[in-house]
């Protein structure tokens, strides 16, 4: 028999195509790296990045308790790093909140916001030099070693 609920969701990420530029110095950077200060919210962070995902799935996939993947999500959420995409139910009836990145992507630079505008004006000889291609490359590459935790 089939549910008359929705047990799969139906979520899509759209990422809107403005960076927001973080600077060591803002209160915003610092909320936004406490959300990430430990690996196990770096995992829940990378998984919903992945495809958006249950905290039922993220618990399963994370091998921990629902509880404590929910806490990270709470964390996450409050720092607008992921936001509720969609609803669907669970096989015995339980709605899931369905979780994916937010639509705001950032750009933590590790500088003070008095240098922010010799980082623009260098991003923008970056972005000329290699085309947007190159720089989604760069940065998605930077980025995923940075939440796996790569030194390398």
């Amino acid at each position: 028999m089939s549910s008359l609920f929705p047990t799969d969701p139906d979520a899509s990420v759209d990422r809107s195509e403005e960076a927001e530029l973080l600077c060591i110095d803002d209160g915003r950077t610092a909320e936004i790296l406490a959300s990430l200060s430990s690996e196990r919210s770096r995992a829940v962070f990378r998984h919903v990045n992945e495809e958006p995902r249950t905290a039922t799935d993220l618990a399963r996939e994370l091998d921990t308790s629902v509880q404590g993947v929910t806490y990270h999500l709470d964390n996450l959420r409050d720092a607008g790093l992921i936001d509720i995409l969609d609803t669907c139910y669970s096989e015995k009836g339980r709605e899931m909140d369905v979780y994916g990145p937010s639509e705001q992507p950032y750009l933590v630079f590790l500088g003070t916001s008095s240098d922010e505008p010799g980082l623009r004006a260098a991003f923008k000889r970056f972005a000329h030099a290699v085309g947007p291609v190159g720089i989604l490359f760069a940065i998605g590459g930077a980025l995923s070693k940075v939440l796996a935790g790569d030194d390398g």
